[in-house]
């Protein structure tokens, strides 16, 4: 017998490849949550789910900027959101960090949908975890609205911010590394932002604060010794407990 479940949607393209990687972690999700059901991992039994992969200007840039127009990411989000809700998404996950800047607005717009919030899901999982503090990897609009800085004050969690070039060194890993399609590069880049993490502040958890980010450092070498987390894998597991109802 198929379990019931929830549509849920995806609001990807930022970018594209770390919108089709959330797919693969939100159906990893779903296949833990039907083994923890003591269920068959089956075609059938995986929820329906819509992805939106659409153009969205540049979150950071748009962050960077107090001008209004074309330029600014919340319409094409307001677009894309009004799709996913039509075909009957209950929970939508946004597979971008920068872009929840915002969501309160997106969420206002769409009260029917629960918009999940990358942030404070991690924020929660980490301190359901015990941690204590943490350093943050991420973009510089990301760090502009401090995003994770409030979640994590909010759930008793202290944050490590990277010095000023090594928020440079994280953009480009992000820009000429894998938007580009050039994950060598990526991998030296937020390696080294990693490691000099660490070297400050000791073994605390590196939360991988923007999408690209994990497609160039997991599984890297460099980094083996230190302890990482995927705000994306988090925020997939979290979809996926709401398209099966836990």
């Amino acid at each position: 017998m198929v379990a019931a479940t929830q549509v849920v949607g995806i609001l990807g393209g930022m970018g594209p490849a770390a919108g089709a990687d959330f797919v693969r972690l939100f159906v990893q999700a779903c296949a833990q949550q039907m083994r923890a059901r003591g269920e068959p991992v089956r075609d059938q039994s995986f929820p329906e789910h819509w992805l939106a992969q659409v153009p969205v200007p540049d979150r950071t840039g748009a962050l960077a900027s107090d001008a209004q127009g074309a330029h600014q990411p919340l319409e094409p989000m307001l677009q894309a959101l009004g799709r996913l809700a039509a075909l009957g998404s209950r929970a939508v996950a946004i597979a971008c960090n920068t872009a929840h800047a915002w969501h309160a607005n997106l969420q206002e717009r769409f009260p029917q949908v629960e918009l999940l919030h990358m942030a404070r899901e991690t924020a929660q999982h980490l301190a359901a975890q015990g941690a204590s503090e943490v350093a943050l990897m991420a973009t510089e609009g990301t760090y502009r609205v401090r995003l994770y800085e409030e979640a994590l004050a909010e759930a008793g969690l202290g944050c490590h911010v990277p010095l000023a070039d090594e928020r440079q060194t994280i953009m480009r890993g992000i820009f000429e590394g894998v938007k580009a399609g050039n994950l060598p590069l990526a991998e030296r880049c937020f390696s080294e932002v990693a490691l000099r993490l660490a070297e400050r502040h000791g073994p605390v958890t590196i939360i991988m604060g923007c999408t690209e980010v994990p497609l160039g450092l997991q599984g890297s070498a460099a980094v083996a010794g230190l302890r990482l987390v995927d705000p994306a894998q988090v925020l997939a597991e979290a979809l996926a407990r709401r398209a099966y109802g836990t």
